[in-house]
């Protein structure tokens, strides 16, 4: 297996589908990457970028050299999100 110790993501998550993770149904997203191959991660990684209109945006998601999940970062808000209201 190829090492990728990074990569992109963009997520359009609405409260309804997350509100699944809180009722302990959903466990990981699987989701394909920018770069191509499909990842999965764990759910909870997510909580920290919950709002009200539920989960936007493209994300950098960083692996370890066994491609093992390290980290999550918002690298671009979803278009038209008012970042200061």
């Amino acid at each position: 297996m190829s090492h990728m110790p990074a990569m992109h993501i963009s997520l359009d998550i609405g409260p309804d589908q997350f509100v699944e993770w809180y009722r302990g149904r959903v466990r990981s997203v699987v989701v394909k990457s920018h770069e191509g191959p499909v990842v999965e991660f764990p759910a909870k990684v997510l909580q920290r970028f919950v709002s009200p209109t539920g989960i936007q945006g493209t994300f950098l998601l960083s692996f370890d050299s066994q491609n093992r999940f390290l980290s999550i970062e918002r690298v671009e808000p979803a278009s038209g999100l008012d970042l200061f209201g």
